[in-house]
């Protein structure tokens, strides 16, 4: 029985019931990763020997009575985790010999779960693209068109569960880099709420694994199931446990509806500043009928929505001012000479791009505001929906693109480029304000690629789009495997 693209939730039950072993598992996952991750090339630092070593400890587990969520199940772990004796470089040259000597905190979550850690799947260099490529590890193929990005920086993770090389990943996601390679692999992903899950090891070599509050990103599973999402959420959730004297408590509340047709969404498939392709408007009109369908009630506008260019606006300055934190000043004081050349009536995500590489603190602290208003109209919004569903990128997945100029990249909506970045205006929605996301297949495009949405929720909220995720996995079927 071939048991590679078995859902984590049928793995745990045949474990179980004796029908199968955790050595078992590994044993033909193994197998399969050697025969066919020569063409993809997701694994990018196996560590067979030590999962077989966990699976025989899962195994023993059990035949003494113990029973852990994940115990016996094989999964993968992206490669920015740090994993003690193996390599984190986030693709970077100067860094493919620093070996961390301690788990990050979800590594150490998942294995006491019970997980079999098969390996690190692949990652852009400094986890700053949507494709999975660096001069370490080489390029990751989308398993679907090995000519075709299966997205980033998780891109080796969504490509891993796609070709059944685990039956779940860990990533991390700050410009879409959970979602977006489950829309272009057509796997599932959740962005959890800001703050819900710690992230504490998931950090640049060589910098301290310390306990961080980190802007605007976060970690989050992947899986081929909307099921198997939760299953592991509730492995990933809570605060950091050296910082457990928090006041806050991140005890998840249940979803707000159990059927279809108690959901209040609002669809979305326009943006005012980039237009969504062909492909991908069908997946999302695809969801909007099935919700109609199944009784849900749904809306196509509301002027409760933030508005959204100013949405992308903001998540511009503060994800690019991020980015550059660590640059060299020359390369800075090169930025700051370029954005002094922009004409004040320069409103382009370009220009946006640039002044937010060099904002000041004074200017991060009024985007910072204008942050808090959105986060209050998504409240205001969200007591009238339960869920936005909308696009992750404008098109699915694209060819592989190796210009080192990332600024000068253009990305192809239905023959008409684009700047490359501007693409992430989808992923801002929810990244800032911080709110959850889970991104659903809806489909598969004319070309045959697969075509995935996102499910928007309530801040804290996130087994509503989960649960909104499983009830529409019911509806029009999730996962396929690549043909």
């Amino acid at each position: 029985m071939d048991w590679n693209f078995r859902t984590a939730e049928e793995l745990a039950a045949s474990l179980r019931a004796g029908e199968v072993t955790s050595v078992e598992l590994t044993d033909e996952a193994i197998a399969r990763i050697e025969r066919d991750d020569r063409t993809v090339n997701s694994i990018c630092v196996p560590d067979f020997d030590r999962a077989r070593a966990a699976a025989r400890g899962a195994d023993e587990a059990r035949a003494r009575g113990e029973d852990r969520p994940l115990l016996g199940i094989p999964v993968t772990v992206k490669e920015s985790y740090n994993i003690a004796g193996l390599p984190t470089t986030w693709g970077m040259p100067s860094h493919r010999d620093y070996l961390p000597d301690e788990d990050a905190v979800q590594v150490s979550r998942i294995r006491a779960a019970g997980a079999v850690v098969l390996g690190k799947t692949n990652v852009p260099l400094g986890l700053q693209d949507m494709q999975s490529f660096n001069e370490i590890y080489g390029t990751t193929n989308n398993p679907w068109d090995h000519g075709r990005t299966p997205g980033g920086s998780s891109g080796g993770s969504a490509a891993a569960l796609a070709s059944g090389f685990g039956a779940l990943s860990i990533g991390s996601d700050i410009a879409g880099s959970l979602r977006t390679p489950a829309h272009f692999c057509g796997v599932y992903a959740h962005k959890p709420t800001l703050g819900l899950a710690s992230s504490r090891g998931m950090v640049p070599p060589p910098t301290p694994a310390l306990p961080g509050d980190p802007d605007l990103a976060v970690v989050g599973p992947m899986a081929r199931t909307a099921r198997d999402l939760t299953l592991l959420l509730d492995v990933m959730a809570g605060p950091d446990p050296l910082t457990l004297g928090v006041a806050h408590d991140l005890r998840l509340p249940p979803a707000r509806h159990e059927r279809l047709r108690d959901f209040r969404v609002l669809v979305l498939d326009e943006h005012p500043l980039i237009p969504t392709g062909s492909a991908v408007r069908a997946g999302v009109n695809r969801v909007a009928d099935a919700l109609v369908d199944g009784g849900a009630r749904v809306e196509r506008h509301s002027p409760l929505l933030p508005d959204p260019a100013e949405a992308a606006v903001v998540y511009t300055q503060l994800l690019f001012s991020g980015s550059v934190a660590r640059f060299p000043v020359a390369a800075y004081e090169q930025l700051r000479s370029r954005a002094a050349g922009l004409s004040a009536d320069d409103r382009s995500l370009d220009a946006a791009r640039l002044r937010g590489m060099v904002l000041s603190h004074r200017d991060w602290i009024e985007a910072n505001g204008r942050r808090e208003l959105h986060r209050h109209g998504w409240r205001r919004l969200f007591a009238e929906f339960d869920a936005v569903v909308c696009p992750v990128t404008p098109t699915p997945a694209f060819p592989h693109d190796h210009d080192p100029d990332l600024l000068d990249r253009r990305i192809d909506i239905d023959g008409v480029e684009y700047p490359y970045f501007d693409q992430l205006v989808w992923a801002g929605q929810a990244t800032m304000p911080g709110l959850p996301a889970t991104a659903v297949p809806a489909g598969r495009s004319p070309e045959g690629l697969p075509v995935g949405v996102q499910l928007i929720g309530p801040m804290f909220e996130d087994r509503t789009p989960l649960r909104l995720a499983e009830l529409l996995e019911q509806r029009i079927g999730g996962f396929q495997v690549p043909k």
